[in-house]
């Protein structure tokens, strides 16, 4: 074997190794967690047979798991639709909120004019909001997307102004001495700075996002897993319900750890995401 091959095994193997321990780090931290969810379920199975709870009230988890492979179709299309909503509505309320900090941190005049408009916005129930919204903009995409926006940008544009203004004030200093006008200090510091923060907004928000569907679909709605879940309520079909909302809490899951994903795929080439 020639010195380059001994090297480009050495290399082979030393980034199985890292696979492999990366792989084992991940098992190590989430074993708990479905371990924990798998003894909630039988605890929730054997709790419904020996307490003698019908079916109607709270079905069991055999119930709901079976009654999601014989509607799988519905709710596979649901599921669709909710996805499609949240993440169209996620994606508009990060650039609103991101918009938004940009502008406040830019124009200090803004902060004092926006400032308690934006926090009028999160504290009016967003369940009295879905109604006048559908009255507006009818029963399409529009009035569940606003919602989502009006839900779910306020932990983006939060987060982010605490970020572009954690700048070390030694560092923009610098930056004014040799020539930087406030946008190139806002575009090569600030922003760059503030991408943990925004992260950790955005796991906020996708979050919220899943809320803002529901409650958009629960108002008035065709299809998706909002829909379904008021749908089988109305129509006392419990396992029905609890498959819908399984999907509804294992999207949320889903979208949350992906955006986590992202960020850490994203460190490579950003290191100021790293916190």
């Amino acid at each position: 074997m020639t010195l380059t091959q001994q090297n480009v095994k050495t290399t082979t193997d030393a980034e199985a190794g890292r696979e492999g321990g990366a792989w084992r780090s991940w098992l190590s931290r989430a074993w708990p967690s479905m371990a924990v969810f798998a003894g909630t379920f039988v605890l929730w199975e054997l709790a419904v047979d020996i307490f003698g709870i019908s079916s109607f009230e709270l079905a069991k988890p055999s119930e709901f798991l079976g009654e999601m492979g014989r509607s799988s179709d519905l709710l596979l299309e649901a599921s669709w639709v909710t996805t499609q909503e949240i993440l169209y509505g996620f994606l508009l309320s990060l650039a609103v909120g991101v918009l938004i900090a940009v502008l406040i941190v830019r124009f200090a005049w803004l902060e004092r004019a926006l400032y308690p408009l934006i926090v009028l916005f999160q504290v009016v129930p967003k369940v009295a909001l879905a109604p006048i919204f559908i009255l507006w903009f009818g029963y399409g995409l529009a009035p569940k997307l606003l919602l989502i926006v009006v839900i779910a940008f306020f932990p983006v544009t939060l987060n982010m102004i605490v970020g572009l203004k954690a700048v070390d004030q030694d560092l923009i200093l610098l930056m004014r001495s040799v020539g930087s006008n406030r946008n190139q200090i806002l575009a090569r510091i600030q922003i760059p700075t503030s991408l943990p923060y925004l992260f950790a907004g955005m796991r906020i928000a996708i979050t919220l996002a899943v809320i803002g569907a529901v409650v958009a679909e629960f108002a008035g709605a065709e299809n998706g897993l909002g829909y379904l879940i008021q749908f089988a309520s109305t129509q006392l079909d419990t396992p029905l319900m609890f498959a819908a909302l399984t999907l509804v809490s294992l999207l949320g899951l889903i979208l949350y750890y992906g955006l986590s994903l992202i960020e850490f795929a994203l460190r490579k080439w950003f290191p100021h995401i790293a916190a």
